[in-house]
């Protein structure tokens, strides 16, 4: 269940990353009001999950899915550009988030 509620709290964490963008500048009062709702209920439902998991371990995942889930809503909606050493790096972070999971003991 731990890992259920990081996985929606990294999920929340690109949904607030996104409608921060579309905000412009906190500028725009709904994606202002949709970030903030998502990035509170991110920020608990992690604070959940640290309850059971490892800190650094639900942090490291959390932020990964964040950071990978940001940059593919960067490609896809927003026209960012697409490298391969983008994607590199994303990979990286996948591995890196799967390493986090395979070493936890939960």
């Amino acid at each position: 269940m731990a890992w259920l509620t990081l996985l929606l709290a990294g999920l929340l964490e690109i949904v607030w990353a996104y409608t921060m963008k579309l905000s412009e500048g906190f500028t725009r009062p709904l994606p202002t009001a949709i970030t903030i709702a998502a990035l509170i209920a991110s920020l608990v439902l992690l604070s959940l999950a640290t309850k059971v998991l490892p800190l650094g371990t639900a942090y490291a995942v959390w932020t990964g899915i964040g950071a990978v889930g940001a940059f593919v809503v960067g490609i896809v909606l927003l026209g960012e550009p697409l490298s391969a050493l983008r994607l590199a790096a994303a990979a990286l972070i996948v591995s890196g988030i799967a390493l986090m999971k395979l070493a936890s003991s939960e």
